[in-house]
């Protein structure tokens, strides 16, 4: 089965498509993917978490990695539930935010196995090599 990645450059949608973004608590949404998010998949000034029109916002401001991981899961249970839709994850938190993709990649390890949400390439690739390691390092004891 090939994987298939979330677009680099986003600028349409189908109708059973949800565009996944970084955002803040205060759903301010004026830079990066949120801005993107905004202008063009209906997400809502003031609302900072959650789905948006055929937008969904992670938020990503707030503190450490530790303070994104209840609002990933929260995702991947949504996207578990709504699986007739298909949800294109952007580099949450690796722009503004200043994450990096290592990071920010294992939070996504639960979504890689469903087939209705795409990742980056990078989280895809960073999820992957982490699994091997982990795989060898069992091998190991």
């Amino acid at each position: 089965m090939g994987l298939k990645f979330t677009p680099e450059n986003i600028t349409s949608l189908g109708e059973d498509e949800v565009f996944v973004f970084g955002s803040n608590l205060e759903g301010r949404h004026i830079g990066g993917a949120a801005r993107v998010a905004r202008e063009k998949f209906g997400a809502v000034m003031g609302q900072g978490v959650g789905m948006q029109g055929q937008s969904y916002a992670i938020p990503t401001m707030q503190g450490g990695v530790e303070t994104i991981k209840p609002y990933v899961d929260e995702f991947i249970d949504l996207a578990r539930e709504w699986d007739q839709t298909t949800f294109y994850v952007t580099r949450i938190g690796c722009g503004i935010a200043g994450f990096k993709d290592e990071e920010i990649a294992p939070l996504f390890a639960e979504a890689l196995p469903l087939y209705n949400v795409r990742l980056p390439e990078s989280f895809v690739r960073i999820i992957e090599e982490n699994n091997k390691k982990g795989r060898r390092d069992k091998e190991k004891v």
